[in-house]
């Protein structure tokens, strides 16, 4: 069912698949739902940044609600895990890095054939609250949507990956360097999320040890224990609990040393 958004709007039949998979106190998470245009990574996801997309989104909802069911909305950018033909006047897409994807791995295009990723553009620190600041507006209109959280997308080499793994970040101001750099974009991320819509509607995934799309650390236990190590002392200090963490299992291919 995933990618079947016409223009970025869930269609109907989006709402009856989640319907028939809602049971009484069971929580469901959407698939990854792109915060702006320029997070697109292939075609036809949804997005959740247009009023039309918001009033869609809220149909698939109510069918969930009307079962008793729980639902989150995972929030996505793919970051460097595009192609031109996706971004806004052909542009490079965004990421941690100027580095491209290697073309080992390959991207979806919008007739069904496959291509390179596009090299992508290092964001500037001063563009970095922007996307901070998107990730903030798309947990707020998941809540205007009547969505019971959000789950931001960590995971799996797309953009917040991309700059908590040191194969892909190589930044060398305080987004990049030692892990707890690293780390700083995504706890951004979760600190305006919590602000604008509540802890307990915030869950995080990771995934410390895919290497899907060239996400490779070369600590990888170390990164895992650090991502857990911010998010104790942010819900410590701030006297809080967020909704979950969410950490997936190695699924793609072996891990490459």
């Amino acid at each position: 069912m995933r990618c079947r958004a016409l223009n970025g709007v869930p269609q109907p039949a989006l709402a009856e698949y989640y319907r028939q998979r809602s049971t009484e106190g069971g929580l469901l998470i959407t698939e990854a739902t792109t915060i702006s245009q320029e997070g697109i990574g292939f075609p036809h996801v949804p997005g959740i940044y247009t009023e039309e997309q918001i009033e869609a989104w809220r149909k698939v909802v109510d069918a969930v609600h009307a079962k008793g069911g729980l639902i989150f909305c995972q929030l996505w950018h793919a970051g460097r895990a595009s192609h031109k033909i996706y971004q806004p006047g052909g542009g490079a897409p965004i990421s941690s890095t100027n580095r491209s994807i290697s073309e080992n791995w390959k991207v979806f295009m919008l007739d069904g054939t496959q291509d390179n990723f596009s090299k992508p553009r290092a964001l500037d620190t001063c563009e970095i609250p922007k996307v901070v600041e998107q990730f903030r507006q798309a947990a707020i209109n998941s809540i205007r949507a009547d969505f019971d959280g959000i789950e931001l997308h960590a995971a799996h080499g797309y953009l917040i990956d991309q700059f908590l793994k040191d194969a892909i970040n190589n930044r060398t101001d305080e987004y990049g360097s030692s892990v707890e750099n690293r780390c700083r974009f995504l706890m951004e991320i979760v600190r305006a999320g919590v602000a604008a819509i509540g802890n307990d509607r915030v869950a995080i995934r990771i995934s410390p040890i895919s290497n899907y799309i060239d996400a490779m650390d070369s600590d990888l236990l170390n990164l895992g224990l650090m991502v857990i190590e911010q998010l104790n002392t942010f819900q410590a200090d701030m006297g809080l609990k967020l909704a979950y963490l969410h950490v997936t299992q190695l699924r793609v291919m072996p891990y490459l040393e």
